[in-house]
């Protein structure tokens, strides 16, 4: 079986070089320092970037080509600061490759290669439907290995607060990822892509995370027909319950998100939502913690209205709210 997805998929993937904008150095921006430092740890950090030159193109990581017309999805982070981005395909053609649109707050990123035919391409699956214990399979340019094939399992899904992207669900898995996996995709047995493969933790094995297909099919789409993505928005400043403000506000832990603040002007303020309440339910589901709410809400297209059940003062309040469209999104076009 691992055979049959590794002789599939091993033609959609491909490796990602890029070559830094001019005047950068070979560093990156400050924030991808210290995302690879924290989880690739200092030895790759000082291999891989403080000891190249400026302006030499440098093995970022991994892609997979999802679309027979060119389209490849892979990590923002290997693409960001980027002047040229150089694609090498499984039969070793290379192409300079345009930015069709990337997302930060998920780490995703979209490229376009132009092909004089069609290219292969890996199927997508369906993240909702993996189960934790199920085989799990890897591809990817760790170190510039091309097209390296791991396996493991699926350790875990839903995985928030590891510190990567500001929207998270991660699956966890225990495939061998290292540096250059970064973009490459997650399969299942059927040879269908689970994930996208971003990041590791450097201080421990075994331990590798990968954003759901079911996210980045979506922000994939949007990318792709308009060049961004939009989201859903509130307008509030949201807390975890912990045990002492729980106890203070007569509720059990994790039983909602505080509002901290209200937002002048934002949907929020306009629904009646006040600095205090505790928000239970948001459209007939419970809410637990500050990541569950702002995915949810983020999912939610502008425009929609939606209810939700608030704590004031002890006693539950039902409101209805039109959602807004989040203001400065940082997704951006190629220039």
């Amino acid at each position: 079986a691992f055979a049959a997805v590794a002789a599939a998929v091993k033609p959609a993937v491909v490796n990602v070089s890029t070559t830094p904008k001019k005047g950068s150095g070979a560093e990156g921006p400050p924030q991808m320092e210290e995302r690879f430092r924290e989880f690739f740890g200092p030895e790759f950090f000082e291999r891989f970037f403080r000891r190249r030159q400026p302006q030499e193109p440098r093995a970022s990581g991994s892609g997979v080509v999802v679309d027979p017309r060119g389209y490849i999805l892979t990590n923002n982070h290997v693409i960001e600061n980027a002047a040229e981005i150089h694609v090498r395909l499984s039969d070793q053609r290379k192409f300079t490759a345009t930015l069709i649109g990337r997302d930060p707050k998920t780490d995703l990123a979209v490229l376009k290669i132009d092909a004089p035919a069609p290219l292969p391409v890996a199927e997508l699956g369906d993240s909702d439907k993996i189960r934790i214990g199920q085989w799990a399979v890897a591809i990817g340019n760790p170190f510039g290995l091309d097209r390296t094939v791991t396996v493991g399992i699926i350790s875990a899904t839903g995985r928030t607060r590891v510190g990567v992207a500001t929207y998270e669900a991660f699956i966890q898995t225990d495939a061998s990822i290292n540096p250059g996996n970064s973009g490459g995709p997650l399969l299942n047995l059927d040879g269908k892509v689970v994930g996208i493969n971003t990041a590791i933790v450097a201080t421990g094995q075994g331990i590798g995370f990968s954003i759901p297909i079911n996210m980045a099919r979506d922000i994939m789409r949007q990318l792709i027909e308009k060049g961004r993505v939009v989201r859903g928005w509130l307008g509030i400043a949201i807390q975890d319950l912990s045990e002492e403000l729980a106890a203070g506000f007569g509720v059990a832990p994790r039983s909602g998100v505080l509002v901290a603040d209200v937002i002048k002007a934002s949907p929020a303020e306009a629904a009646g939502l006040k600095a205090g309440d505790i928000i239970t339910e948001f459209g007939g589901k419970p809410v637990r913690e500050v990541p569950d709410l702002q995915k949810r809400v983020a999912a939610i297209p502008p425009g929609q209205r939606i209810s939700l059940t608030v704590i004031r003062e002890k006693k539950p309040t039902r409101l209805t709210l039109k959602i807004g469209e989040m203001p400065g999104e940082e997704t951006m076009m190629a220039a």
